[in-house]
């Protein structure tokens, strides 16, 4: 891996009581749970955010509690992306990105902007919205990432959109949403959800070897071959960070799929 992007993995949140006796030991403190999560994992996807309001302190009590190197990404606010006129919601953009999450300083990574299933690629209000998302925050540089659910968006225009923006598409491992491989920025960012509780890691070994092996290739900066982009021209080649989120229904496993893949990567 010499030479390409650094490939981070992790779960969906920290606090789930089912993980309590599987990924955390028995006998663990409710509090300690994130610094146990933190060193045994490299990221984690903050989903607290996406239904309500946090303070400054907290996301900075988070930062302190978590290992240097480490990354969280940040689900963006429901009230901005789940309208119907997406132009429309820079006054909740602004209140999201200003409640503190500047706090979190370098464990700062992408923000997830979540769309619903039903939102449909509406090429002027998507740009609206993509326009709305700035590039710092309080001097932090910012790392933007979409997940569309919508078939419409399997369009090169999209992709287009996405790339003249820097803006990453979430490549999503799902059984209904749309499979974006194309790389729009100088990350990648995804959501693997196809994993089984019935699975002691979520994901069978081989398939945990192939989207290691998937992940290598976007750290280079290349689209897996065995993934078909949506607008063949592509960007340049080159290293690329990637973030990669084990979260599927039951979750139980999440954190063993995550350990599991980071083990393959890290060879």
């Amino acid at each position: 891996m010499a030479g390409a992007g650094q490939i981070r993995a992790g779960i969906g949140g920290w606090t789930f009581e089912p993980w309590r006796g599987v990924f955390y030991p028995t006998g663990l403190k409710q509090a300690d749970e994130l610094a146990y999560a933190s060193r045994h994992l490299t990221a984690i996807e903050i989903n607290s955010t996406y239904y309500s309001s946090q303070k400054p302190q907290t996301f900075a009590k988070w930062a302190a509690a978590t290992p240097e190197d480490f990354v969280f990404s940040v689900k963006a606010s429901r009230f901005c992306t789940n309208r119907r006129v997406l132009a429309e919601a820079g006054e909740s953009v602004e209140k999201f990105l200003n409640q503190g999450i500047a706090e979190l300083g370098d464990r700062l990574g992408p923000i997830l902007w979540q769309f619903m299933g039903t939102k449909k690629f509406d090429p002027d209000d998507f740009g609206a919205f993509l326009e709305l998302l700035p590039k710092k925050l309080d001097g932090l540089p910012l790392r933007h990432v979409v997940e569309v659910r919508h078939d419409s968006f399997s369009t090169p225009a999209f992709v287009k959109m996405c790339r003249d923006r820097d803006v990453a598409i979430c490549l999503a491992d799902h059984a209904t949403y749309p499979l974006i491989a194309d790389i729009t920025a100088d990350f990648i960012y995804a959501r693997l959800m196809t994993g089984s509780d019935d699975i002691e890691t979520a994901y069978a070994p081989n398939d945990l070897d192939l989207w290691a092996e998937r992940f290598a290739s976007y750290a280079d900066g290349k689209v897996p071959g065995d993934l078909a982009p949506v607008d063949r021209t592509g960007p340049p080649e080159g290293p690329r960070d990637t973030f990669v989120f084990f979260i599927h229904e039951g979750k139980v496993r999440a954190p063993a799929a995550a350990q599991a893949f980071l083990a393959r990567v890290d060879k």
